[in-house]
């Protein structure tokens, strides 16, 4: 009887309004942009490293260069005066003859300790696989040279 009389049925509406969803993930959206340039994910923060108490008076000390070249050298302290003073110097051109002279160089004196020095351009990897050639090879204190 009730559709005589010009009322009409309501219906439900089965939607979901996603306005307000948007809204906040707009918001969510321009606060990561603004947030992520103040985060630098390429900076280090490496640890210092102090003096060695008691610096080694003899050592082998290896030279990379960025071309896959190396100068390794036997340097011993000269007595009173102090002075050092390279015992051999020899220039390699690839890693096996450095690590050929190297275990050479420790079987002769295996109480010598390492010193690398490299250059700034030079790859880290290269610094590291001579760093564990060394330890593998039986050298016990190693080093890296800095300015």
């Amino acid at each position: 009887m009730s559709y005589l009389r010009g009322e009409r049925k309501r219906k439900f509406k089965a939607e979901i309004n996603v306005v307000p969803y948007i809204d906040v993930m707009l918001v969510l959206l321009v606060i990561f942009m603004v947030a992520a340039p103040m985060t630098n994910p390429s900076v280090i923060n490496l640890p210092t490293a102090g003096q060695s108490t008691q610096p080694p008076t003899d050592y082998i000390e290896i030279t990379l260069k960025p071309d896959a070249a190396a100068t390794i050298s036997v340097t011993s302290k000269n007595g009173a005066n102090g002075n050092n003073q390279q015992e051999s110097r020899e220039e390699v051109k690839n890693r096996q003859q450095l690590y050929s002279l190297l275990r050479e160089y420790h079987q002769k004196k295996p109480e010598l300790s390492l010193l690398v020095s490299a250059d700034k351009g030079i790859i880290y990897d290269e610094v590291v696989q001579v760093v564990s050639e060394a330890k593998k090879i039986g050298i016990k204190r190693v080093g890296l040279a800095t300015r």
